[in-house]
C-alpha cells in the first residue's frame, strides 16, 4: 500500500480502482447492482471481466471456484432482491474456508420500514456464513471497508465476507467524496502471513510421531490452502508415515504415492478408514476434525492418541483431546518439523508401512472388476478409473457432493503433484458453476468437473453463461436418470424394500444433456460405452470452448458406504 493524497472521486471510481489493485480479474454477478462501478471498470481500463450469470447462487459458486483455484478472493454481487440467494451460495465457501467477497445492495435509511418495493433486512442472513458482515452507508467508507473485506477473507482461516452497499442496487457508488483508493497487495491472496509455530510445540509433536509404531497423517484442506503439499509429502517420507486425506485435502498427496492410503471418513476409501483405525497415533494437519472427515468421530475413535497442527488455535482439541498441538501455518509448521525430525526413527515403521500398503492392495483387488468393467450402462467406478488414467497432469478437478463426491473421493486417484482437487463442502449443484469459476481463475490449466445429473440440473442455465463467455471448462455428467444416493434412505423409509412409489422420489426422466449443451452453444458429447470415454475426454479438452460429456451410467450402482 502506497500512501497518497485524497482526491474527489465517486465510490464507483474508487471501487473499480481498488478491485484492480487487488488483482481481481473476474466479477460474477446478477444485475442490477453497482452499475456505475461496472461502467467505471470499463472506463478505467481495469481489464476486469464482468460476468452476468443466471442465478445469484451460481454467481457465489463461481466466485468460490475462482477463489479455491487461485487462492485469491472471488467476487460476487447481487442487488437487494437477490441477496438472500447470494447468502445461500456462501454456505459452501463458509464450510470449505474459501475466501469469497459478496457485495449486495441494501436499504436506504430514509425509507426503512415503509414497505419499499423488494425491501427486507438481509444482514442477518449473512451472519452465519461470513467472517465479516458489514454495511457501507457513507461513500467515504469505501476505501477502508473494501480493504477490511480483503484482509478478513484471506487471513487466518480464510472465509467469506459480505459488504452491503446502500441503495437497492448499491447506488451509493455514484456519490462523491475525498478518497484515496489504497490497496494492500499483501491481502490479495491466501495466505498473507505464515505464523511460525512455537519451537517447543514442534518438538513435542515430533516426539509423538517418532515414538509411534503405527502413526498415520490425516491431511486436510489447510494443507491445500497453505500450499504445503510438498512439505507434507517430505515429512511423511522422512518418517515413513502413511497419509490419509480429507476430501478437501485430497490433493495433498498423489494417489499413486506409496504412502497414500486414500480419503478417510464418510465419503471415503475403505483402505483409508482401515489404516486410520489401525493406527496408534493420528496426526491431523489442517483439518477441523469434523463429522465427514472422521465419519462422525468413529475414524479414529475419540480417545485415540493424536497430534494436531492448525492455524486456528480454537480448532485444536475441538473433537479429539490431543497428546501435542502445534498452532501455526501448515507449511511453516511442516518446514520446522522437517528441520529437526529424527529420520532414523523411520526404520522401525517399515512393517507398518508394508501393512498399510497391503490394506491398499486388498482394496484395489476388491474393486478391480468394477473399476475395469465394460458393462452397459456404464459403471461409475469405471468412469472414475478412466478419469484417473486420462486426466491431464496439470488439471484442476472439481467434484460435486452426494454420490459424485463418494465416487470420486473413493474411486478416483490423482496421479501427479501438479493436479488439483476441489470438492463441494456439502451443496449439490456446486460443482458445475464452481468449475466455470476455476477455469476463469486458471485459463491455462485444464479444468474437469464431475457431477451427476441431479447436481447438473441445479444450474444448467449456466451452460449459456459458459458459451457466452467462452469458459472452456469440461463438465462430465454421471447421468443415470436419478439421485440414487437417496435410494437407500427411501428404501428404509418404505420398510426396507424398494417400491415404485419410493422410486419416484429420487428418479428423473433420462435426458440427453449433450444435445441440450449443443443447443446452448457448447460442445456436447454423449458416451454410452466406457471404451469411448478417453476419446471423448480428449476431444473435450482440445475443443477450446465449453464442453459437456454426458455419460450414461447404471442407476442401480450405489457407492460403497463408509467402513469403520
Amino acid at each position: 500500500m502506497q500512501l497518497g493524497h485524497n482526491r474527489r472521486m465517486t465510490g464507483a471510481q474508487c471501487l473499480a480502482d481498488m478491485l484492480k489493485g487487488y488483482g481481481v480479474t473476474h466479477v460474477f454477478h446478477v444485475p442490477a447492482v453497482l452499475r456505475t462501478t461496472f461502467a467505471e471498470m470499463e472506463r478505467r481500463d481495469t481489464g476486469i471481466k464482468r460476468l452476468h450469470v443466471h442465478g445469484e447462487k451460481a454467481a457465489a459458486y463461481m466466485a468460490d471456484g475462482y477463489a479455491r483455484a487461485s487462492g485469491k478472493p472471488g467476487i460476487c454481487m447481487a442487488q437487494v432482491i437477490g441477496a438472500l440467494n447470494l447468502a445461500a451460495g456462501l454456505r459452501d465457501a463458509w464450510l470449505a474456508h474459501s475466501p469469497v467477497i459478496a457485495m449486495t445492495g441494501g436499504r436506504e435509511p430514509k425509507t426503512k420500514f415503509r414497505k419499499v418495493y423488494q425491501e427486507i433486512d438481509d444482514m442477518p442472513a449473512f451472519e452465519p456464513v461470513t467472517k465479516f458482515n458489514a454495511t457501507v452507508d457513507d461513500v467515504s467508507r469505501f476505501p477502508d471497508m473494501v480493504r477490511q473485506a480483503f484482509r478478513v477473507a484471506v487471513s487466518g482461516t480464510p472465509g467469506p465476507v459480505h459488504l452491503q452497499f446502500r441503495g437497492n442496487e448499491g447506488q451509493i457508488d455514484a456519490e462523491e467524496a475525498e478518497m484515496e483508493p489504497l490497496t494492500e497487495p499483501l491481502f490479495s491472496r491466501v495466505p498473507p502471513f505464515r505464523p511460525e509455530p512455537d519451537a517447543a510445540s514442534v518438538r513435542a509433536a515430533l516426539k509423538c510421531l517418532e515414538q509411534a509404531a503405527r502413526p498415520v497423517i490425516v491431511a486436510g484442506g489447510g494443507v491445500r490452502a497453505s500450499q504445503a503439499q510438498a512439505e507434507l509429502v517430505a515429512l511423511a517420507e522422512a518418517l515413513q508415515i502413511p497419509v490419509a486425506t480429507s476430501l478437501n485435502g485430497k490433493d495433498a498427496i498423489a494417489g499413486n504415492h506409496p504412502l497414500s492410503v486414500g480419503v478417510v471418513g464418510t465419503y471415503s476409501r475403505e483402505s483409508a478408514n482401515k489404516v486410520v483405525n489401525a493406527a496408534d497415533l493420528v496426526c491431523f494437519i489442517g483439518t477441523d476434525t469434523g463429522g465427514m472427515t472422521t465419519h462422525f468421530w468413529a475414524v479414529p475413535k475419540i480417545g485415540t492418541p493424536n497430534v494436531q497442527i492448525n492455524i486456528d488455535a480454537e480448532a485444536l482439541g475441538r473433537n479429539y483431546p490431543f497428546e501435542a498441538a502445534v498452532n501455526g501455518d501448515a507449511k511453516a509448521a511442516l518446514r520446522a518439523m522437517l528441520k529437526v525430525a529424527d529420520r532414523s526413527s523411520a526404520a522401525r515403521r517399515q512393517a507398518w508401512v508394508t501393512a498399510a500398503q497391503k490394506i491398499c492392495g486388498e482394496w484395489r483387488s476388491k474393486y478391480k472388476a468394477v473399476l475395469e468393467s465394460g458393462a452397459v450402462p456404464i459403471r461409475p467406478e469405471r468412469l472414475c478409473h478412466e478419469l484417473t488414467q486420462h486426466m491431464p497432469d496439470d488439471a484442476i478437478v472439481v467434484v460435486d457432493t452426494g454420490h459424485a463426491g463418494m465416487w470420486m473421493g473413493g474411486m478416483y486417484d490423482l496421479k501427479s503433484p501438479r493436479q488439483s482437487y476441489m470438492r463441494s463442502a456439502g451443496h449439490l449443484g456446486w460443482a458445475f458453476p464452481a468449475g466455470l469459476g476455476a477455469k476463469c481463475a486458471a485459463p491455462d490449466r485444464p479444468v474437469v468437473t464431475f457431477t451427476g445429473d441431479a447436481g447438473f440440473w441445479y444450474h444448467i442455465a449456466e451452460v449459456e453463461t459458459a458459451a457466452r463467455w467462452n469458459i472452456a471448462a469440461v463438465t462430465v455428467v454421471n447421468n443415470n436418470g436419478g439421485g440414487n444416493q437417496s435410494k437407500r434412505g427411501f428404501d428404509r423409509a418404505y420398510g426396507g424394500r424398494q417400491t415404485e412409489k419410493a422410486r419416484e422420489m429420487w428418479t428423473f426422466r433420462q435426458v440427453n444433456f449433450a444435445r441440450i449443451a449443443e443447443d446452448m452453444g457448447a460442445l456436447g458429447i454423449r458416451v454410452e460405452h466406457a471404451s469411448a470415454f478417453p476419446a471423448a475426454l480428449a476431444q473435450a479438452l482440445a475443443a477450446g470452448r465449453p464442453a459437456l460429456i454426458d455419460v450414461v451410467t447404471d442407476i442401480e450402482a450405489l457407492a460403497p458406504v463408509a467402513v469403520t
